[in-house]
């Protein structure tokens, strides 16, 4: 085998970055950061967007640069956040930037929604979550508004697919990144069609569904790879894991717990529990609950920096440990933690920085609990380790916390998931791995993972 390169474009909401692996002749890999890039919000006459094209543009500044090193990628893969789009025309012009999911344009607009199809049979048809911005929620309000984008749309691109249709002029939808709308239904993994004309929506700008893996078309030559293009699909595929008796920890800003199954779980229970069915790659599904992660934390970082006290990373641990007896707790998943214009405060004006910083830990190890608990009601299998990944992943504290807490043992890392399930899926369409467990092993295999056992 010759070395090959591989280029991931992973798009977070606030920035984006680009990954170069390299596949050795050995069948080991290395990862480069070899391009960093924001993606903010941009607010115009009351509405809220991605700049799309600026993100494309830095995807071209980013090949320009390799190419000036001497270095052209074999495969590109893109993967981003979930449920936003945006519409190309008959002609294939871009109709405008899409609209953000942030915008308040989708606030009361679920209950609108459910005077024609009642909150149980919309989440019985599509196995998604309820939550406002969910793209059948934004579809909806674009056709209250007669948004213009949308009565002059050809297709609708979910934000990966109109990235590589930006570069290659060739359109596609995507099972993972598609799987986020609300807009499926899960026994046949399409558009929900007549879900959508029950509610007056267009069905004719959709586009069929595929599955990750293959190639969309080509840039300078270039094939761009149907990867898992919701980032925490390509995040999930990365989870080094032997068998399928895992759960896993995707934990960040937000924290993502789940199971990969092989069919989505929907009844009256996972409905009232408000768990998600998501796409994952080789037809698997992503049955996860969102749960607030490090967002309190770094919220009091904030604070604690606007008052002079910029503490590290392992400063904080030791405050942690220092109080690890404190008793104080909190819901992480209470609404008041939202977005407080003072995450101190909230918390409690009485508690040191230290015990803050401990009660933040613990009640997220408990509340990692709580839904472990629910998994465990779930799963068609015994769960018998936790596998986290993310940033989070290199909190030795929580981690340790977390495994006393659950009882079973947490296997930790990598830490850079999304990036690492973004290149994989392009090295198994180059043929280098054949499916998702080979993937996990070679990932083990080239990782540094930490494992911690309940004390």
């Amino acid at each position: 085998m010759n070395t090959k390169h591989f280029l991931a474009f992973d798009c977070g909401a606030t920035s984006g970055r680009a990954v170069l692996a390299t596949f050795k002749e050995d069948g080991r890999f290395e990862m480069e950061e070899v391009y960093r890039f924001p993606s903010g919000i941009i607010e115009q006459g009351g509405k809220y967007y991605w700049d799309i094209l600026a993100i494309y543009q830095h995807f071209v500044q980013c090949l320009d640069q390799l190419e000036r090193k001497g270095v052209r990628p074999d495969s590109i893969g893109i993967d981003t956040w979930g449920v936003d789009f945006g519409f190309v025309a008959d002609d294939g012009s871009l109709l405008g930037n899409p609209r953000a999911y942030r915008d308040p344009y989708t606030d009361g607009i679920p209950e609108k929604v459910y005077e024609t199809v009642p909150r149980e049979e919309l989440y019985a048809a599509t196995g998604i979550q309820i939550m406002n911005f969910n793209s059948i929620f934004q579809l909806y309000a674009q056709a209250r508004e007669s948004f213009a984008p949308l009565r002059y749309a050809r297709n609708i691109l979910f934000i990966p697919d109109l990235l590589s249709y930006l570069l290659t002029g060739k359109k596609v939808c995507e099972y993972t990144i598609a799987s986020t709308s609300g807009m499926m239904d899960q026994a046949s993994r399409q558009f929900n069609k007549g879900l959508l004309e029950k509610l007056g929506l267009r069905t004719d700008v959709l586009l069929p569904v595929i599955q990750p893996g293959g190639e969309i078309g080509r840039y300078r030559g270039i094939p761009v790879v149907a990867v898992a293009g919701h980032d925490t699909a390509s995040a999930i595929a990365a989870v080094p894991a032997e068998g399928e008796n895992f759960a896993y920890l995707s934990s960040g800003t937000w924290s993502l717990m789940g199971i990969e199954v092989p069919a989505p779980i929907i009844s009256e229970e996972s409905a009232r529990l408000n768990f998600t069915n998501e796409g994952g790659i080789e037809g698997t599904t992503r049955f996860l609950k969102n749960i607030t992660g490090m967002w309190l934390l770094e919220q009091c970082r904030k604070v604690w920096k606007g008052e002079g006290k910029d503490y590290s990373y392992a400063q904080l641990q030791e405050m942690a440990l220092s109080e690890k007896d404190f008793p104080g707790r909190i819901q992480p998943d209470d609404p008041r933690f939202a977005n407080p214009e003072n995450m101190v405060e909230e918390i409690g004006a009485d508690p040191t920085d230290a015990q803050i910083v401990s009660c933040i830990y613990h009640s997220l190890a408990e509340r990692y609990k709580e839904v472990l608990a629910m998994l465990q009601g779930f799963a068609p299998f015994k769960i018998d380790k936790l596998h986290i990944i993310g940033g989070g992943s290199a909190n030795d504290l929580l981690n340790q916390w977390t495994a006393d807490a659950i009882g079973l043992p947490v296997i930790a890392g990598p830490t850079e998931a999304t990036a690492i399930g973004n290149i994989l899926m392009q090295a198994r369409s180059a043929g280098l791995v054949k499916d998702r467990w080979e993937m996990r092993r070679l990932i083990a295999e080239t990782f540094t993972l930490k494992t911690f056992n309940p004390s």
